[in-house]
């Protein structure tokens, strides 16, 4: 890079999760620091505490929790390809879903009101 972007040594936490799109919004991802929601080398950190190349990021979000290793840094959000630059993901695999199999004897018709809901039980909603 050329520029101002070129001397970067450091950038706010939440302008960097939100460049990295793990966050869709900067200020989600100032709430999320704010709540402890987000790590830096394993201790909770505020929005404008500084991020650096080689530093360790770990954030809960809606999708599971995600573990970065800074590569990049960024003040400002680009294309997703561009983003999936800026860290290495060391995120553990999302555990698998296990969804009861529901079957009904072919010819069997529609399910009544009362075996919709044992289906409907079995299913966890």
């Amino acid at each position: 890079m050329t520029g101002p972007a070129a001397a970067m040594t450091e950038v706010r936490l939440d302008k960097w999760l939100w460049a990295a799109r793990c966050f869709k919004t900067r200020s989600i991802a100032a709430d999320a620091c704010d709540a402890g929601h987000v790590k830096l080398n394993g201790q909770s950190a505020k929005p404008a505490k500084s991020v650096r190349v080689g530093d360790r990021v770990e954030a809960r979000t809606e999708g599971g929790l995600r573990v970065f290793e800074v590569v990049a840094l960024a003040e400002r959000r680009g294309p997703a390809e561009q983003a999936r630059t800026l860290y290495v993901d060391h995120s553990p695999p999302p555990p698998p879903r296990e969804a009861p199999v529901v079957t009904r004897e072919r010819g069997a018709g529609r399910p009544s009101k009362r075996e919709h809901r044992l289906i409907e039980k079995l299913r966890g909603r």
